[in-house]
């Protein structure tokens, strides 16, 4: 079983920064690829960024440039640093990862940019 908490949302004003975390336990972290997604009211949820066991990255084209997925595999945790928000970066945020075929999601932190 795997469980998933997210920490770090909050009111940014645009231009700010936020730093997401997601603590992660159950099977081997380092293992498992991670990733975040997001989804605003009204809208599906969308893929934000993602990260393999060896470090690789990928990202949304709307957040490339401003975001920075990471991970301590240390410390069982991945990161968002989320840099330029937008008032369009509103959402709540999820972090996700798959076992074997079983998807798994934290509950969610929401952000708000907004003055």
């Amino acid at each position: 079983q795997v469980q998933l908490v997210e920490s770090g949302g909050g009111l940014v004003q645009p231009g700010g920064s936020l730093r997401l975390s997601c603590a992660y336990s159950g099977s081997i972290f380092s293992s498992q690829a991670m990733a975040w997604y997001r989804q605003a009211p009204g809208k599906l949820r969308e893929l934000v960024a993602t990260i393999t066991p060896d470090k690789n990255t990928n990202y949304a084209d709307s957040v490339k440039g401003r975001f920075t997925i990471s991970r301590d595999n240390a410390k069982n945790l991945v990161y968002l640093q989320m840099n330029s928000l937008k008032p369009e970066d509103t959402a709540v945020y999820y972090c996700f990862t798959k076992w074997r075929t079983t998807p798994y999601w934290g509950q969610g932190t929401q952000v708000t940019v907004s003055s």
